[in-house]
């Protein structure tokens, strides 16, 4: 058996067993991905401070995220088409998820229904909404997540448009994928994602087909999204979506001080500093790089979480020493699940628990809660 030791490691292996308009899809960022590359690159030039002869006994990374119990401060990412990185992927992902004690997002572009997740878990999971026209379809769908006892909405904001993302064009990604001779030929090389595929009825996006209005099949739904994400969305739009939700909201994609502000305005429970992983707007701040001043702006009226770069649990450390009181992992899960499925997300919490932890020792501290600036080399961040 392959020696996985680290995320990368696991990306390696899912670059090998996922057809490659899929992992293209998981793993690219808009136009030259700069903002992609930031991400990433900038937790590195933040630096610890090594702290020795400290008592590191009864460690723990236990905390909470918008009151919820967390193994970790870590959730997973609502990431679209995850079901197509590996047959059944968000099922895997979220039995994965809570047999490890960190909440899973779904995703409103997933493979698997909500309904599937909530027959195949028995805890509470977070559900990811994008604002459509369809606003009979939004209330419905509202409603089926209230049905599957979602525990929280995480309302993502920052996708009227789509980012240019070059890899999926020249792939010819779109819904349904387009059967190429380079993609037929690719597929050919991936036979267990095939075998999985086959196995399995869900291949289609099951939080639409069959629920929005005309979209019955995969052929139907290219048209309806092209047309259905709302220009006009605005923080009216917002408050709307959080009276009929009536639970715990999360917004999500904000990177400007003044956003984060309004957020605390509109009432909801917590804010995700992101910027869409790098798939949108190319040349924006890092993630990391924002977080300080957003949490400056908002203190502790709004619960701040952040995404985008968490290869790491040193970066996990690193972010919640920033301010953020949890981050949300995209890539990082999808190359465990399209890896080794649910083991492989199983192994990706693992590796960032344990580097996590080490990291917090070595800085001298045994709890989660205790982690701040302190820990950090002054003028790295």
């Amino acid at each position: 058996m392959t020696i996985i030791t680290n995320i990368e490691d696991l990306r390696v292996l899912a670059q090998k067993r996922v057809p490659r308009m899929f992992y293209d899809y998981a793993d690219a960022g808009s136009w030259t991905e700069s903002t992609y590359r930031a991400n990433n690159e900038d937790f590195g030039k933040i630096k610890f401070r090594q702290r020795v002869a400290v008592n590191l006994e009864n460690r723990s990374l236990a905390s909470t995220m918008i009151g919820q119990d967390v193994a970790m401060p870590v959730a997973l990412a609502p990431t679209g088409l995850t079901g197509m990185q590996h047959a059944d992927g968000e099922i895997l992902a979220a039995k994965a998820a809570e047999k490890f004690g960190v909440p899973f997002t779904l995703s409103t572009m997933s493979i698997c229904s909500i309904e599937d997740i909530a027959a195949h878990t028995s805890k509470p999971f977070w559900f990811q909404l994008y604002v459509m026209k369809d606003r009979e379809f939004i209330n419905r769908l509202i409603d089926r997540a209230k049905a599957a006892r979602c525990s929280a909405l995480v309302l993502t904001l920052d996708l009227q448009v789509l980012g240019q993302r070059h890899k999926d064009l020249r792939n010819g990604l779109s819904a349904p994928p387009k059967l190429t001779i380079a993609n037929i030929l690719n597929l050919a090389t991936k036979p267990r994602w095939c075998l999985g595929m086959l196995g399995t009825p869900r291949r289609s996006f099951g939080n639409i087909v069959g629920h929005a209005t005309s979209v019955s099949d995969m052929s139907s739904l290219s048209s309806w999204t092209s047309q259905q994400f709302d220009l006009s969305l605005s923080w009216k739009d917002v408050e709307w979506i959080k009276q009929r939700w009536g639970g715990k909201l999360i917004i999500k994609g904000i990177m400007d001080a003044e956003d984060a502000r309004l957020c605390v305005e509109s009432g909801a429970d917590a804010l995700i500093v992101s910027n869409h992983g790098g798939r949108q707007l190319d040349g924006a701040q890092s993630s990391i790089g924002a977080l300080p001043a957003i949490v400056d702006a908002v203190g502790k009226q709004i619960e701040v979480h952040m995404d985008g770069g968490i290869r790491s649990g040193q970066d996990v450390i690193k972010a919640v020493a920033l301010g953020a009181k949890g981050v949300y992992i995209g890539r990082p899960f999808l190359y465990g699940l399209g890896a080794m499925g649910e083991q492989g997300v199983a192994k990706c919490l693992d590796i960032l628990r344990n580097e996590a932890d080490l990291t917090m020792a070595f800085c001298g501290l045994r709890d989660i809660r205790q982690v701040d600036k302190n820990i950090l080399l002054p003028g790295t961040f």
